[in-house]
């Protein structure tokens, strides 16, 4: 597994798509904070993080696109399937490598809060309780592109594919009020990242939405492998 997820996370520098992927994100977080911080001399970054979750959906499936669609393009799944790992390692490494350039990205953006230190006191635990659960929410997204990827053959299909599924998930708090049978409003809800993702923005850990988090990315990063397994014997 960790060989995966050194090859994977090299890769992205290998190419352009982590370069471009962290040129793009410092650049539009870099602005939401001059924006929404330094131009008001505001030390809420609930704004900050608000705008940067919506935009965050169009940057998942450029992390995610092209993890395992690549493989197929190269014509080295077959190799990769027949190498001494198991599949759920190949997932998981290549799960790990993209959260890793998310997270690193993520890390990068502690410039901002840390300059508001610098002239203000800013409230330490709601900006820890935003990075911490928009991580967990990141990672969760990652694990829906992740199994995206490995159901199609194709990289822009891929990407079209994950934010439409992005984008209903983002919008499931309102689907699930237009929804008056119980069952499949409770199903809409589950899905609902955003309701999990607001208890941490008040500073407050919330141990039931981590496991949530893990859970549902762990959810995806199942049916990941089951459809390769099912690609590998069919």
């Amino acid at each position: 597994m960790t060989a995966i997820f050194k090859r994977e996370l090299k890769s992205y520098f290998t190419s352009s798509i982590g370069y471009i992927y962290l040129g793009i994100t410092l650049l539009i977080s870099g602005w939401f904070f001059v924006a929404n911080n330094l131009y008001y001399a505001i030390s809420d970054m609930s704004y900050f993080f608000a705008n940067l979750t919506f935009i965050f959906i169009f940057l998942v499936p450029m992390l995610t696109m092209r993890l395992f669609t690549e493989e197929v393009k190269n014509k080295t799944d077959q190799l990769l399937l027949t190498s001494p790992v198991t599949v759920t390692q190949i997932v998981i490494g290549k799960y790990f490598s993209a959260s890793a350039l998310f997270g690193l990205t993520l890390f990068i953006t502690m410039a901002y809060p840390a300059v508001m230190f610098l002239y203000g006191d800013p409230l330490i635990y709601s900006i820890l309780g935003h990075y911490l659960g928009f991580f967990l929410l990141g990672s969760s997204l990652i694990a829906i592109g992740v199994f995206v990827s490995a159901s199609t053959e194709s990289q822009i299909t891929a990407a079209i594919i994950s934010f439409v599924v992005m984008l209903f998930i983002w919008l499931t708090d309102w689907i699930a009020s237009t929804i008056t049978n119980e069952i499949f409003k409770k199903v809409i809800e589950w899905l609902s990242v955003l309701k999990r993702y607001q208890e941490f923005t008040t500073g407050i850990l919330s141990l039931s939405s981590v496991v949530y988090f893990i859970s549902f990315a762990s959810v995806f990063i199942f049916l990941t492998v089951q459809t390769i397994e099912k690609k590998r014997w069919s």
